[in-house]
């Protein structure tokens, strides 16, 4: 009793029962690939985890080069995050790591995947998630050129709110496989991509016959999807450069579908995150210095 008074007296309890309410982001990053400044996985990671800090209402874990050694990284999770190698190197999909994330998806567990991240093989990810991020990068289907994206309209949303028009050049991944009539999914970033980037003969990434029927056709390379469970998934296609943080409506949009996704109330002008260039430096895999 003296020391639940001592904890009023000092004006505490509202405090500790205001971190007891906070949502729980974890930030999953993969294993380091690719060249210098390309799929950063660590060090982008590292990046979101700062600019998390302080937003009222969150907090947020890291795990670095690949699925998390702690049993329990998952407990009392809000959202997770994949930022990392896809295919059937996927953190998610090696042993029993499908069960295990199915486990917190089954509990609406946020489910946000980031450039190669959202790419799973048909047979084994696939349909898990389609159902719980809502859309996947199929081989044979999807596609994934560099282009300079621009993105002018976006939809009325919480992951939207203090986005304005860019323009910016990455490895946009497009023609995602989705659930049936987009049940569940809204776009997010959407643009038209150049019909140089359709390919002209069939690949498992570079081209196929759906692909190239959509000359001129918008594209949606972000994605929201509200599962019937009523758990969220968030799915965004860029992030090849590392250097693309550096850009505020690039950043702000996958912070906002963190808050979106963990539950936590988008604040009307999106996460404010500001970075300098030193920031974008820091934590670069060995291949990066």
């Amino acid at each position: 009793m003296k020391i639940l008074l001592w904890f009023v007296a000092m004006g505490l309890i509202g405090r500790l029962e205001l971190a007891a309410a906070d949502k729980k982001i974890v930030l999953v990053a993969g294993r380091p690939s690719h060249g210098p400044g390309q799929h950063e996985h660590n060090a982008g990671v590292q990046l979101l985890h700062k600019c998390l800090q302080g937003v009222p209402g969150v907090t947020s874990t890291f795990h670095l080069n690949g699925w998390p050694k702690d049993p329990r990284a998952f407990d009392g999770a809000d959202t997770i995050l994949f930022f990392a190698d896809g295919g059937g190197g996927h953190p998610a999909i090696q042993g029993e790591h499908l069960q295990i994330l199915g486990e917190s998806m089954k509990k609406g567990v946020g489910l946000v995947c980031v450039h190669y991240a959202v790419e799973v093989p048909k047979d084994r990810g696939g349909a898990e998630f389609l159902q719980w991020l809502g859309g996947y990068f199929e081989t044979f289907w999807s596609v994934n050129p560099h282009w300079d994206a621009e993105f002018k309209e976006f939809p009325t949303h919480p992951i939207t709110r203090g986005v304005r028009s860019f323009k910016i050049r990455d490895e946009w991944y497009y023609h995602m496989r989705f659930p049936e009539n987009m049940k569940g999914v809204t776009p997010i970033l959407t643009a038209v991509p150049p019909d140089s980037t359709r390919g002209t003969t069939d690949s498992t990434h570079g081209s196929n016959p759906h692909v190239r029927a959509r000359k001129g056709m918008p594209e949606h390379v972000a994605w929201a999807f509200e599962r019937p469970d009523g758990g969220r998934g968030f799915g965004f296609t860029g992030a090849h450069f590392h250097k693309n943080w550096g850009d505020e409506n690039f950043r702000k949009i996958v912070l906002n579908a963190l808050l979106w996704t963990a539950k936590v109330e988008v604040p009307r002008d999106g996460v404010d995150c500001p970075i300098t260039a030193e920031d974008l430096t820091k934590n670069l895999d060995p291949k990066g210095k």
